[in-house]
């Protein structure tokens, strides 16, 4: 191996991460489905507490002067 290609797979090491230093090494498999799950999960958690929150009496008031 040159210098040169040393430098290289240095430098995408680094910007890339260890796994492309050995592309035959092993990559982690990721479960995308789990954390999008995960996100869901707290996007509906964020919803149902918004949701069951109480109208504060100046909107109430407010909206009832639009009508």
């Amino acid at each position: 191996m040159t210098f040169h290609n040393e430098l290289e797979r240095e430098r995408r090491r680094k910007v890339e991460g260890d796994h492309a230093a050995d592309p035959e090494a092993p990559r982690k498999p990721r479960n995308k489905k789990k954390q999008s799950g995960d996100v869901g999960d707290a996007l509906r958690s964020v919803y149902e507490r918004a949701v069951a929150e109480d109208i504060p009496p100046e909107m109430l008031d407010l909206l009832g002067k639009l009508g």
